[in-house]
């Protein structure tokens, strides 16, 4: 049985006539700079809450957020002895569709509608990776959204509590302490573990 060319090798098409064309086909290589490329958009985005409600300009970008929640993540997961190769993985996908379809506070896109929407989205910038690497992260993402499995769980309780350690940074620089209490108690909702409870109250204010 023969097999398909290498991603980037030459396809070769039989003409009428007799001849031969080499026809190149798009690059592996091509595929994951697209891919790079896109998902660092996210460097661009900027935290819709923090415009929205905090009046901030020149606010933190999703990639901000997602870097100090892989960070966290990271800490947290080594610290409790989980597996935290997986808790990274989905640390640096959970906001990754952002990158297509921007950020978004809860009351503009939450429960299956976010849900529906962000799959896509990710399903579009996966599409650019190897398929064995594309059906991990496609596994990571379901995870994630699932939030049944330890690392998830603890991913997505950092995801909030990055945001109020986030919104005590502003506090401490010039924001209202009064338009920033939202975002602490959006995290005191969703923070159930008693370790990172602690954490949130360190920055309470």
């Amino acid at each position: 049985m023969s097999r398909p060319p290498a991603s980037g090798a030459s396809v070769i098409i039989s003409l009428s006539g007799g001849r031969v064309m080499a026809r190149r086909k798009k690059s592996g290589a091509q595929d994951l700079v697209r891919f790079f490329v896109r998902s660092g958009r996210l460097k661009a985005e900027r935290r819709r809450g923090w415009v929205k409600k905090l009046g901030l300009t020149n606010p933190e970008s999703v990639a901000d957020h997602s870097y100090r929640t892989a960070l966290m993540t990271m800490v947290l997961s080594d610290s409790r002895g989980l597996d935290t190769e997986k808790a990274l993985r989905l640390a640096l996908l959970h906001d990754l569709p952002e990158a297509v379809v921007g950020d978004a506070m809860p009351e503009e896109r939450s429960g299956s509608l976010k849900t529906a929407v962000e799959t896509e989205a990710m399903e579009d910038l996966l599409d650019d990776l190897p398929p064995e690497v594309r059906a991990l992260y496609r596994e990571a993402w379901r995870e994630f959204v699932d939030g049944k499995s330890e690392e998830s769980q603890l991913v997505r309780q950092l995801d909030k509590l990055e945001m109020a350690i986030q919104a005590w940074e502003y506090v401490q620089e010039s924001a209202d302490p009064a338009l920033a209490k939202e975002f602490w108690a959006s995290a005191k909702a969703h923070v159930g573990d008693r370790g990172l409870l602690e954490l949130l109250r360190q920055v309470k204010f």
